[in-house]
């Protein structure tokens, strides 16, 4: 954790900021390594230039504080206690800072109206994307544990196709997937579970429900898994029965569209030249409308993180960064196939966590 808090100072020092507040779980996670869920109450991390390093906990994680190994200061308060009175009487007894970043997308309106009254004369900054940029690549320790999340991922998916049959209902498969998960210690999927049956597969961010699998449908399964605080997404689309001609072509030019997408995913290629070559597959199959989305995103703490694989990115690849390669094609009143899998970019292109098959499965 140290390293990581000495790369928090010097970002601090490079963008001429006294202080940073966190307050969402991912980025206390990555700093501090307290993985906690706050609920209503209050958990943050205080970092300034000056070496100072707080977290504010309710007293209930008192001792998570200390199963984490954190080595600076704890602020702790009960219930019936304010918080914020707390954590401002700390920084004001080591000296208020000029300037504080914090996280926008995280701090909802009411808190953030209370830290600016509890720190009169402290300009608050968006802190978001500095904070963003520090976690966007990755070590050799969390490649492991994404490689282990992947790992449960494609676990889930071989579970699902054990239980996939005609008659049973898209959240029955859920639930045998999510239940064979906990089995093997998964507590929390990394968002909610998907399978969707026949036409319903031509949602791409559908809602599963009771609708019953039939003979000759696209079963489309998106999951992944929070492991050691690591996240997992993958995405595979099967047929039960024997699949038609159409349904044939679908799947193998969005097969061939990540394919593509994953060997153009090497060091120095502009992110949204990936999603370019994967869509380009697709037009020239004829599907170009029916794939309304980018290529992947950014995956690590959170399902969805920096770096963004739209095509109008104009960063380049870096060694160390992780994200999806997820193309589909969705067609209405037909269905749709999606193939996802989670790569971690090495100085020799891309190396695929997620392994489960990906040729055309006819159950």
């Amino acid at each position: 954790m140290q390293g990581r808090l000495n790369q928090l100072t010097q970002k601090l020092k490079e963008n001429n900021l006294d202080s940073v507040f966190m307050t969402s779980k991912e980025n206390v996670f990555y700093f501090t390594n307290l993985y906690a869920e706050a609920h209503e109450r209050l958990i943050g991390a205080f970092i300034d230039q000056k070496g100072n390093h707080a977290l504010i906990v309710p007293a209930l994680e008192q001792e998570d504080v200390k199963n984490a190994g954190w080595a600076g200061d704890t602020i702790t308060y009960f219930d019936h206690e304010n918080p914020w009175t707390k954590l401002s009487n700390y920084i004001n007894g080591i000296g208020q800072p000029s300037t504080m970043a914090i996280e926008k997308e995280d701090l909802n309106v009411v808190r953030f109206e209370t830290l600016m009254t509890q720190l009169k004369g402290t300009e608050i900054v968006d802190g978001q994307l500095m904070l963003n940029e520090l976690r966007l690549i990755k070590d050799q320790q969390e490649m492991g544990i994404l490689k282990e999340a992947a790992q449960f991922a494609d676990f889930g998916i071989e579970t699902a196709l054990k239980h996939i049959q005609e008659g049973k209902t898209e959240l029955e498969i859920i639930a045998e997937i999510e239940y064979a998960l906990k089995r093997e210690g998964i507590r929390n999927m990394s968002f909610d579970t998907t399978v969707l049956a026949g036409k319903k597969s031509a949602a791409p961010h559908g809602t599963s429900d009771l609708t019953p699998i039939k003979n000759g449908d696209f079963v489309l399964m998106d999951l992944g898994v929070v492991h050691k605080g690591y996240c997992s997404d993958i995405t595979r689309t099967v047929v039960l029965g024997e699949a038609s001609d159409q349904q044939k072509e679908i799947y193998n030019t969005v097969l061939q569209a990540e394919e593509k997408a994953i060997k153009a995913s090497q060091v120095g290629i502009r992110l949204g030249d990936i999603d370019q070559v994967a869509r380009q597959v697709i037009e020239d199959a004829g599907y170009g409308e029916y794939f309304p989305h980018r290529i992947g995103h950014g995956l690590g703490i959170n399902v969805h993180e920096f770096p963004s694989l739209a095509s109008n990115n104009n960063g380049q690849l870096q060694e160390g960064m992780c994200f999806t390669i997820e193309p589909g094609i969705y067609v209405p009143e037909v269905g749709g196939v999606r193939i996802e899998d989670d790569v971690f970019i090495t100085s020799d292109g891309a190396t695929t966590l997620t392994e489960f098959m990906k040729e055309l499965i006819e159950l």
